[in-house]
C-alpha cells in the first residue's frame, strides 16, 4: 500500500468564544474568514491559503500558565508570528487585545498572551507577502 500524502492545513485552538478569538487573530494577523459557524471560526492566510487558524468552543477551556508551573494548565502549544518591527508588532498586539508576559526568556522574542491567554511568539523574521 502506497503512503498516503499528508499536509497540516491548519492550527486549531479551544476557546470558550470562537467568534471573538478569531475577531482577535482576524486583526492581528489580517486573515480571512471562511466558515463562521456558532461554535467554530475558520481564518486562513491569503499570502498562503493552504494554511489557517481554526478556533472551536471548549466550555471546560482553561487557559495555560507560563512559564509552567507543575500542578498548573500547562501550554499545550503556541504559535511563532514573524514581524519585521518587533516593537511596532509589540504595540500592534496590544492594541488588537493582547498581553505582554512579565517573563521573557530571550532579549529579541516576546511572548504575548491572547485575549483568551492562548501564548504566541513575535520575533524578528523573513515576512511573505502577497
Amino acid at each position: 500500500m502506497a503512503e498516503p500524502r499528508l499536509q497540516i492545513s491548519g492550527t486549531v485552538l479551544s476557546t470558550r468564544d470562537a467568534a471573538a478569538l478569531a475577531s482577535f487573530y482576524e486583526r492581528l494577523l489580517g486573515f480571512t474568514r471562511t466558515a463562521d459557524e456558532p461554535d467554530w471560526v475558520k481564518l486562513f492566510d491569503p499570502a498562503a491559503p493552504s494554511h489557517g487558524l481554526s478556533f472551536h468552543e471548549d466550555v471546560e477551556y482553561v487557559p495555560p500558565i507560563w512559564p509552567s508551573r507543575s500542578g498548573k494548565q500547562l501550554i499545550m502549544l503556541h504559535l511563532d508570528i514573524a514581524t519585521d518591527d518587533l516593537e511596532a508588532a509589540v504595540a500592534f498586539a496590544i492594541e488588537c487585545g493582547a498581553t505582554q508576559a512579565e517573563f521573557q526568556p530571550q532579549e529579541d522574542v516576546r511572548v504575548m498572551f491572547d485575549p483568551d491567554g492562548h501564548p504566541f511568539c513575535l520575533f524578528p523574521g523573513p515576512i511573505s507577502r502577497s
